[in-house]
């Protein structure tokens, strides 16, 4: 199954996990991440504030995305990442955005960013 087909149907929890670097750790919930390419399941998008998370990226691109599933037992997936580039359009943000309403004016600047897939494993254990 292709990841973003995978995307669509999975409920559950997403964790990005960043280091600035020095290396200090970061975990932060995220939503699942968008498919700006539909045929391209090698990058995704998130959408990030100012805060810690798109701080560290900024200063070192390798992340992790840890999604686990709804339901009993561990399901899930881990995504290792490396940030490519980001956008800071508000209509663009707007447009991706699941949880944000559409007239969003609270000042806040969020950020597209966009990553590289480099490695695809299950929630638990290997390949």
């Amino acid at each position: 199954m292709k990841l973003s087909t995978y995307f669509k149907r999975a409920k559950g929890i997403g964790v990005l996990a960043t280091a600035d670097k020095k290396g200090r750790v970061n975990a932060a919930i995220y939503a699942r991440p968008h498919f700006p390419d539909s045929n391209d399941d090698a990058l995704v998008a998130f959408i990030m504030g100012d805060r810690a998370s798109h701080d560290n990226v900024k200063s070192n691109p390798s992340a992790v995305y840890l999604f686990i599933e709804e339901g009993e037992g561990y399901k899930g997936k881990r995504l290792t990442l490396t940030m490519l580039k980001e956008d800071a359009d508000p209509e663009l943000v707007r447009k991706l955005s699941r949880r944000l309403p559409p007239d969003c004016e609270d000042g806040k600047t969020r950020y597209v960013v966009y990553f590289r897939v480099d490695a695809v494993r299950p929630l638990i254990g290997a390949e």
